[in-house]
């Protein structure tokens, strides 16, 4: 398969490494410096692009991911008010979009499990629940993208939360997200429920950005030949 990478910062060479050692070819690199290649033909040659950059540059990249006709996979968290649109143009201009918070096979696993929890905790109000979640230094958006999503996860189970909030609730029904940038940790989630007595807690604390690379990789494979709007629970039928 022949891919593309849009960010080759520490993930974007991690992605690269890995998509070799399972026999991929990488036919352009895009980066902050050369981005007149999303014009050139060997982009154009891909067969899917795999996209890791920043909140700001997101949304653009993929709008010229789409005119290069070039299935987009993403991992860029940040820009998600847009995400409406990008929907609309894969149900109605057959656009592919790929899209994960966290490509983490055992952060996926947590997600269902978090989602599983939820559903029990939701009889038991006098537990409060909150997330923390650590990165590291050079992430730029807080709270991450996976905290987002387990939080919203959250909300559709737990009747006692109405929405998330950064750092502090400003009402009862708050879901609160504390966010810490730390060093290099790849990335820390965790799920808090307390009450009076006892604390039930569920973590995933990854390792390196190996299980990201690995994931976005097999995403892409999954996505090459495909239309539409798809997700992790496409890819592992959760």
């Amino acid at each position: 398969m022949k891919i593309a990478l849009i960010g080759y910062g520490k993930m974007g060479k991690t992605i690269e490494r890995i998509a070799l050692e399972r026999g991929h070819e990488i036919v352009s690199i895009i980066d902050i410096d050369n981005r007149e290649d999303f014009n050139s033909a060997a982009f154009g040659s891909a067969d899917v692009a795999i996209e890791f950059t920043v909140p700001a540059m997101a949304f653009e990249n993929y709008m010229k991911c789409f005119a290069a006709d070039v299935p987009v996979v993403s991992g860029t968290t940040g820009w998600l008010s847009r995400m409406a649109e990008l929907r609309a143009m894969c149900e109605q201009e057959g656009k592919t979009f790929f899209y994960a918070s966290n490509f983490s096979l055992g952060v996926n696993i947590f997600f269902a499990l978090n989602k599983y929890l939820a559903g029990i905790m939701n009889n038991f109000p006098q537990y409060d629940v909150r997330i923390a979640e650590t990165h590291h230094i050079h992430k730029l958006d807080a709270p991450s993208g996976t905290a987002i999503t387990l939080a919203e996860n959250l909300i559709r189970e737990v009747a006692g939360k109405k929405r998330w909030a950064l750092g502090a609730a400003k009402k009862p029904d708050d879901l609160v997200i504390s966010s810490f940038r730390e060093g290099e940790v790849p990335g820390r989630h965790e799920i808090v429920y307390e009450s009076s007595v006892d604390t039930v807690r569920i973590e995933h604390d990854a390792k390196s950005r190996d299980g990201f690379a690995l994931g976005a990789v097999v995403a892409a494979e999954f996505t090459a030949g495909k239309k539409g709007f798809l997700g992790m629970s496409d890819l592992f039928n959760f």
